[in-house]
């Protein structure tokens, strides 16, 4: 196990290399300098933006694949948010809008929405499809992170 984490900022992209230790301690990125986490999801809007946090990232990412005309998708959205609060800065919480970028729904054969996936160094670990409530995906995300290794 390595002493430092990279942790993709979500602003500017950026990897930056974060001693373990100060994951909590509000890190700021080296090239932005804004904050690492904001206990919300962040938004990525193109596929190599996604690449890049899925590839680079040593923390797992929690993808919430989601539409603006989906019900069900935007009765799962506070609950995504809020989940953030309670999951980072150990889970990188990210909103992936299917309409933006439908080249990744193709690629991971998703099939409907909303769609939850966790990703771990680019590689899925666990997938869940359809709005779920608070303690449901806290549960879930919590279950399939300690197998993880970060």
């Amino acid at each position: 196990m390595t002493s430092a984490l990279n942790v993709v900022c979500p602003h500017c992209d950026s990897v930056n290399r974060l001693p373990r230790e100060r994951l909590r301690d509000h890190a700021k990125c080296g090239s932005c300098h804004r904050p690492l986490y904001e206990g919300r999801p962040a938004t990525l809007d193109n596929a190599s933006r996604f690449y890049k946090h899925a590839r680079h990232s040593d923390v797992p990412l929690l993808v919430d694949f989601w539409a603006a005309w989906c019900g069900p998708c935007q009765a799962m959205a506070p609950v995504f948010e809020q989940a953030a609060a309670e999951l980072e800065p150990e889970v990188r919480l990210i909103k992936v809008d299917s309409d933006a970028v439908p080249e990744l729904l193709q690629c991971y054969g998703i099939q409907s929405i909303p769609t939850l996936m966790l990703m771990h160094h680019g590689r899925e670990t666990a997938r869940q499809s359809g709005a779920v409530s608070l303690p449901q995906l806290l549960a879930w995300a919590r279950e399939h992170v300690d197998g993880v290794k970060v």
